[in-house]
């Protein structure tokens, strides 16, 4: 069982990610890229964070989920810092024997991200405005689904 969380500004390759849970032997591979998106006018998304604080977080979730389903492996990459629209900012890949197991597991560790890690987001716009990206409710909502 391996498991790798990396936290940085430099870009990540996917298929490197890919590869390396492949390696594992396992029958699946889940995995989910996400991009900043460029809605109403998105200059930049800027990601700070408190580097030891945070790698402990995901470092913990990480583990929670290879206690919980039946893992060979787990990648997470953040990005942090400024980001444009088109850019890659999060990569998470799970690898199990089985798909059920490696599907689960990738949606309940980008949930968790997605909701829970100790990220602040600030927004900034073609037009001057910038402003703290807030929590979503449908987010909470389905990071919910999760909780044991």
């Amino acid at each position: 069982m391996t498991i790798s969380c990396r936290i940085g500004e430099a870009d990540f390759d996917p298929a490197a990610e890919i590869s390396a849970l492949e390696a594992l032997g396992g029958g699946g591979v889940a995995t989910f890229t996400g991009i900043v998106r460029g809605d109403d006018g998105l200059v930049t998304l800027r990601l700070d964070h408190y580097p030891a604080m945070t790698q402990a977080q995901v470092d913990r979730i990480a583990a929670k989920a290879m206690a919980r389903w039946p893992l060979l492996g787990i990648r997470v990459v953040h990005r942090v810092g400024s980001l444009k629209p088109g850019e890659r900012i999060v990569f998470v890949g799970t690898a199990s024997r089985h798909r059920t197991a490696a599907l689960e597991s990738c949606a309940f560790l980008i949930d968790w991200l997605k909701t829970n890690a100790p990220f602040w987001k600030k927004e900034s716009f073609a037009d001057g405005r910038s402003a703290w990206v807030e929590p979503r409710a449908e987010d909470d909502a389905k990071a919910a689904q999760w909780e044991e």
